[in-house]
């Protein structure tokens, strides 16, 4: 206890040398959107001018895959010769939308620079997404342009949209050879939108989170700020400059893990991000590029990391690896342990945080000390961040009570793309974020408790029930259904679903499967079922009783 408590009073005496009068990252307080927050006083304007500085970063490897692989001289001339093409052949300029739909790919991040440059809004579409969903994602947004991979160019082509599909593969090479030189720039304004990203909603439509200039810049400088707590935790100076890192990218780019919290800082830390071959996302392939590529930072999902540990780890080489974290989905101590056990790095560089896609970044993290002392905990509130828990008024609650998490910071989005009235139920006129998951504070770590009361939690993926009953209940022979998530060894949660129907012998599983698997992603398609003449229990304003709701023996 006091080697923790020395390691913690350590940590808060570097940080505040950092943070403080004089120091490379000191914090400020201004008003932002009608709230006064702390801020990093010496900071960049726009991603603009992070893309700007990356020049100096010269012939460093950037973006690698097996396919592509641009340093960070090739990605700035790329980025700028793919913004020229889009703002002349596509007339993509200043707040316009470019949707990129696609599995992880360098072009995928080549393509959200290249929006930056012209002060165009990136809209990251869930790359798992069928016909349906892609139809209303493009609807929502309203995009100029789509750049995606082949594979999805042919699933927006069943959509009938006229909007311009770009492919990955074919046109982006042409139009980057076609357009060499150009470099046009555009002016923004901090609290301008940088990107839209989609995020399930508990009506059952995608809701489109967008984060701005001023998010994002800080979310990179928060990146930057704790390679500096580390080094000073060492006892070491930090100046900033490149540290040869290999950073693996296995959650998708469409998610704040992937883009905010790896992608986008490297362009500032003058690090690399090694993207697997598409479809290689098996434990063993993985393990592999870790010793090829030579990573050294990998962030992975719980359920990920559970299969690396059905795989023999010592036929690997995996020296070169030197931090592990768990993200997006919370973890369990089991978990946690046998990661320790058998995956040597999780010995020193094991971390997890607690973070949403509206957050911007983790609002909390617990370091590899912090961890091993307590393994259930997600951590402390990181740089710049605010965590409260509240009681349902609104009011925080003591210490060690339970309630609603509530976070405030200068990495919160902006609201919700074209959803006023979500935005303020989201985010109160002091600009603190409701997330609606639900934890305690205990000597200032957070401990989740419960997440929304309806979501469910699959290998990382956010999955709302309400949009698969809306499916389920477009069936001629469905009278109602509810969808709910039972516990999985592997991906931690599953979906499944209880179908009401006059015969029970008229429907078949099968024919349900088929049915929501033909209008939306496969993750959404429930594993588990139930088909019963027993209508659902529901309370006296006939609410479903989702508690209630088993599927029987």
């Amino acid at each position: 206890m006091t080697n923790t408590v020395d390691l913690q009073a350590l940590a808060a005496q570097v940080a505040g040398k950092l943070t403080g009068p004089g120091g490379p990252f000191e914090m400020t307080i201004e008003p932002v959107l009608g709230a006064a927050l702390p801020v990093f006083k010496h900071r960049h304007g726009s991603l603009l001018e992070l893309l700007e500085a990356s020049r100096e970063l010269g012939d460093l490897d950037y973006l690698v895959s097996a396919r592509t692989r641009y340093t960070f001289d090739e990605h700035y001339a790329a980025a700028g010769a793919l913004a020229a093409a889009l703002a002349e052949r596509y007339g993509v300029g200043k707040g316009d939308r470019v949707g990129i739909l696609a599995a992880n790919a360098p072009e995928w991040v080549l393509t959200f620079w290249a929006a930056q440059r012209l002060g165009a809004i990136p809209v990251g579409y869930n790359a798992w997404w069928v016909p349906r969903e892609i139809a209303y994602g493009l609807e929502h947004a309203a995009p100029k342009v789509v750049i995606a991979d082949a594979k999805r160019a042919a699933l927006a082509a069943e959509t009938g949209t006229d909007i311009p599909v770009l492919t990955m593969e074919t046109d982006l090479p042409a139009l980057i050879a076609e357009f060499a030189g150009g470099n046009p720039g555009a002016e923004v304004t901090e609290d301008d939108p940088a990107v839209i990203l989609y995020t399930s909603g508990t009506t059952g439509r995608p809701k489109g989170v967008v984060h701005t200039q001023r998010n994002m810049v800080a979310v990179a400088d928060y990146h930057r700020f704790m390679d500096a707590l580390a080094t000073g935790f060492r006892g070491q100076a930090w100046n900033g400059s490149p540290a040869g890192r290999r950073y693996l990218a296995t959650m998708p780019l469409f998610h704040i893990a992937s883009l905010h919290n790896l992608s986008i800082p490297r362009l500032t830390t003058g690090d690399a991000v090694v993207f697997p071959t598409s479809g290689e996302f098996d434990a063993a392939s993985l393990l592999k590029l870790v010793e090829t590529e030579k990573v050294t930072n990998w962030a992975a999902v719980p359920t990920l990391a559970s299969r690396i540990l059905g795989v023999d780890i010592s036929q690997y080489d995996l020296s070169s690896l030197t931090a592990f974290s768990l993200n997006s989905a919370p973890s369990s101590p089991a978990l946690v342990q046998r990661l320790r056990e058998r995956f040597p790095v999780a010995l020193q560089g094991l971390t997890t945080s607690y973070g949403c896609t509206e957050s911007g970044t983790a609002a909390t993290v617990a370091t590899p000390p912090e961890l091993a002392a307590d393994n259930e905990t997600v951590g402390r509130a990181v740089v710049g961040v605010s965590v409260e828990v509240r009681d349902p008024d609104g009011k925080p609650v003591p210490d060690g009570e339970e309630g609603e998490i509530c976070i405030r910071s200068p990495y919160v989005m902006l609201g919700y793309w074209n959803n006023e009235e979500a935005t303020k139920a989201a985010i109160d006129e002091n600009r603190w974020l409701r997330t609606g998951d639900y934890g305690t504070l205990r000597q200032g770590k957070l401990y989740i408790s419960g997440r929304r009361s309806d979501l469910i939690l699959r290998g990382g993926e956010n999955v709302y029930p309400q949009e698969i009953e809306n499916v389920l209940d477009e069936h001629p022979l469905v009278r109602e259904s509810a969808v709910i998530g039972v516990p999985h060894e592997d991906l931690g949660q599953e979906v499944a679903a209880i179908v009401v129907v006059d015969d029970p012998e008229s429907l078949s599983q099968d024919e349900l499967r088929d049915h929501v698997a033909q209008q939306l992603a496969y993750f959404k398609v429930p594993a588990r079922w139930l088909v019963t003449a027993d209508p659902l229990p529901r309370n006296a304003t006939g609410k479903v009783l989702r508690r209630d709701l088993t599927l029987g023996k």
